[in-house]
């Protein structure tokens, strides 16, 4: 967990290696999801090496995405992979938690996590502060590979509890994803 939940050193360098490779497909199905327009403003959640944020620059040519991760390595990934977009300010890659994000009421128009929730140290608490950020009418997917350790069971009571509405869980190919909305 210490690894993939907070990685740092030579560790988490690797992690981050293996994080890229294994969560592309799982980013590429959770924006899928998301169903972004072209302008969205986007912010993800424990973003690690930054695979998602590369997925979705492509996804929003006048959009921008933000994000927040617990671990200075994987804030140094992702801004290495998605640096022309850093540059252009087309991203805004913050070291923080879920639990205080660092961002403005209302500020996003979706949210996701990808394997990452698990590693939060409170999830009523994080799924609050998602809610917080996000405008009204935004969309939130969660999503969680095979691999992640998160049980299906109470992530949708989790997301109705922080507040949102229209919660679901959905199957997809070696992962499951929850998706509500922000009435």
């Amino acid at each position: 967990m210490h690894m993939f939940g907070r990685p740092k050193g030579i560790l988490g360098r690797l992690g981050g290696m293996i994080m890229a490779y294994m969560n592309r497909d799982a980013a590429a199905q959770v924006i899928e999801l998301l169903n972004v327009r072209p302008d969205d403003k986007v912010v993800e959640v424990g973003f690690g090496p930054g695979v998602a944020i590369e997925l979705l620059l492509q996804r929003l040519p006048t959009g921008s995405v933000a994000g927040v991760d617990q671990s200075q390595e994987m804030v140094s990934q992702a801004a290495t992979r998605n640096a022309d977009a850093l540059r252009n300010r087309r991203v805004d890659l913050r070291y923080g938690s879920a639990e205080r994000l660092p961002f403005a009421d209302e500020s996003f128009d979706k949210a996701l996590a990808i394997n990452s929730m698990q590693a939060w140290s409170d999830a009523r608490a994080g799924l609050r502060e998602v809610w917080r950020v996000l405008k009204r009418g935004g969309i939130v997917v969660l999503g969680f590979t095979v691999n992640s350790g998160q049980a299906k069971q109470g992530v949708a009571e989790l997301l109705a509890a922080a507040g949102f509405a229209q919660a679901e869980i959905v199957d997809k190919s070696k992962l499951f994803c929850a998706i509500a909305i922000k009435p």
